[in-house]
């Protein structure tokens, strides 16, 4: 084998990684008053992992922040999904990604090493016990410590506190 085809093969595990934006965004600013980094966050996952796919999944409201928000996403190599934001008459808003998430994490798992998921929404807790026992694929969990669920918590192989590593 040459040297240059050995050093493009990679040896690193493959990664996929699922960002509930509305979530993290919340949870950082509550916790934290600050915003998450989504360029050290990539920074970091990428040193140790080859990235097979990376999804945001955010909310559309037309507004021009968050268009520019959501392109930086792009450029660091997000795929972006959106979903229109939906006030409901009562006041109340729609805007749960939740089954887009699962659907994504279940057929795009079975291809990877593992999933890290970006949220403390313990509606999740049952699909990374799915994900580890159906296809034994572990699940990574970023979130905001006080509010992340606590069963999101233990149904992660590792749990990592969002600290000031990963915060603007």
């Amino acid at each position: 084998m040459n040297q240059e085809t050995h050093s493009t093969t990679s040896t690193k595990p493959k990664v996929g990684i699922f960002v509930d934006v509305q979530n993290i965004y919340y949870t950082c600013r509550e916790s934290y008053r600050k915003n998450f980094d989504y360029n050290a966050f990539w920074a970091k996952i990428s040193q140790d992992y080859d990235i097979e796919c990376a999804i945001a999944y955010a909310i559309y409201r037309g507004d021009e922040k968050q268009s520019q928000f959501q392109n930086i996403l792009r450029a660091i190599g997000f795929e972006v999904k959106l979903k229109p934001f939906i006030q409901r008459k009562d006041g109340s808003a729609k805007g749960d990604w939740d089954v887009g998430i699962t659907i994504d994490m279940l057929e795009q798992g079975k291809h990877l090493d593992k999933v890290i998921l970006l949220s403390g929404d313990g509606d999740f807790a049952l699909l990374l016990g799915h994900l580890q026992h159906q296809y034994n694929v572990p699940c990574d969990v970023y979130g905001a410590d006080k509010l992340t669920a606590e069963a999101l918590k233990q149904s992660a192989e590792h749990f990592y506190c969002i600290d000031d590593a990963l915060l603007l």
